[in-house]
C-alpha cells in the first residue's frame, strides 16, 4: 500500500483509475473481510486525492471566472440594465 506522501503525488487520472479498480474488486467479492477492509480504506484515500484535485480545479476555475467578471464588470452591468 502506498503512503500519504505517495498519494499526494498521484495525478487525478491515476487516483481515479485506481479507485475504479478498487470498487470493481469490492463489487466482485471473493475477498476476505481483512482484504475488503483494506480495499475500502484504500478507496477512501483515493477518493480524498480525487476530491483535492477537483477542489483545486474548481478554485482555479472560480478564480479565472472572477478575473473575467472583473474585466467585464462595466459591460456586464450595462447589459443587464438594458435587458430589464
Amino acid at each position: 500500500m502506498t503512503t500519504k506522501t505517495a498519494d499526494e503525488t498521484l495525478g487525478y487520472e491515476q487516483a481515479r483509475d485506481e479507485l475504479i479498480d478498487v470498487v470493481r474488486r469490492l463489487e466482485a467479492g471473493g475477498t476476505s473481510l481483512e482484504e475488503s477492509l483494506a480495499l475500502w480504506e484504500r478507496g477512501e484515500e483515493l477518493a480524498k486525492v480525487c476530491r483535492r484535485w477537483l477542489d483545486g480545479a474548481r478554485a482555479r476555475l472560480d478564480a479565472a471566472l472572477a478575473e473575467t467578471d472583473d474585466g467585464d464588470g462595466g459591460e456586464a452591468a450595462g447589459d443587464d440594465a438594458e435587458e430589464e
